[in-house]
């Protein structure tokens, strides 16, 4: 907990464990269900990887950690709290995960794998499950924690349809930002769409998306100081590190009334609304080092 207090670090973790497997810039797979059956039993390997690499654990003499010198073996399950626990495990704490990409959501708890916390069958490796009692000893650090989202999965499947129609990457890139406006879209989510090994290329200004979009109107915040600013201005969800968001803009006018605005190329823009007729959208300097 003094690593990671909010789960931050733990839950990109996870989701980059995900997209690791997903490989959606070479595959253009978003779903866990597009994940073959070895793919989705590497998951728990990878977490464990991937978690002490992000937090620098020893190695432990017997189990996965040693955490403050006390050994910890990790467990990833598809389902909450159905970790298989190994016999050199019998005594030690369990550092055990799940996650759903579908529902967002991802937890993570301690257990100590004591004979009164676990069912007394095994199966053919003699690896044993929590029983109820152990379900309920589990002391969790994070439970049902937001996951990182992967946008792709929130879009109603009109979108998706209207998103991967296209034999061109950078028609499917500027797709992506046209329909999944607010809301932030990963560089990972990116590089799924456009299926391409320039997959930025596809979101900048000289050909990419940014240009193609600004005459809808539509801008695509990154993670520039202005881009952080003007989004925050306009009250939308501020672009993280490898970030976008995408809105539509207006030029400020009497029906739009006290919304929040910004002033760019010496006009007052607020995020459009269905009754504003798209127009150019001004344009948005690169300012200001990367936000971390």
């Amino acid at each position: 907990m003094a690593l990671d207090a909010d789960g931050a670090r733990m839950g990109r973790v996870v989701r980059r464990t995900f997209d690791m497997l997903l490989d959606g810039q070479h595959t253009g797979r978003f779903r866990w269900e597009q994940l073959h059956k070895t793919e989705k039993t590497h998951c728990g390997t990878l977490i464990e990887i991937n978690l002490q690499r992000e937090f620098d654990f020893a190695d432990g003499e017997v189990l996965d950690y040693s955490i403050q010198n006390v050994e910890v073996d990790c467990k990833y399950s598809q389902k909450l709290a159905d970790w298989m626990i190994p016999p050199e495990a019998a005594g030690r704490v369990l550092l055990g995960l799940w996650a759903s990409d579908k529902a967002g959501k991802w937890s993570a708890g301690l257990v100590r794998a004591i004979d009164a916390n676990l069912n007394s069958g095994t199966n053919r490796d003699a690896k044993r499950t929590l029983s109820k009692h152990g379900k309920q000893s589990i002391r969790w650090l994070f439970k049902n924690a937001p996951l990182p989202e992967n946008v792709l999965l929130r879009l109603p499947e009109e979108d998706i349809d209207a998103i991967f129609r296209s034999t061109s990457g950078q028609k499917r890139v500027n797709e992506l930002f046209r329909r999944a406006q607010k809301r932030p879209i990963s560089r990972n989510v990116v590089a799924t769409v456009a299926l391409q090994e320039d997959y930025m290329k596809r979101v900048r200004s000289n050909g990419g998306a940014r240009s193609a979009l600004i005459a809808e109107g539509i801008v695509i915040f990154g993670q520039f100081r202005n881009h952080v600013q003007a989004a925050a201005g306009l009250g939308l969800p501020v672009p993280g590190p490898g970030e976008f968001v995408s809105v539509r803009l207006a030029r400020r006018q009497s029906h739009h009334g006290d919304a929040l605005s910004i002033e760019l190329d010496g006009h007052h823009w607020v995020v459009a609304t269905e009754r504003d007729l798209p127009e150019p959208a001004p344009l948005l300097p690169n300012i200001g080092p990367l936000s971390s």
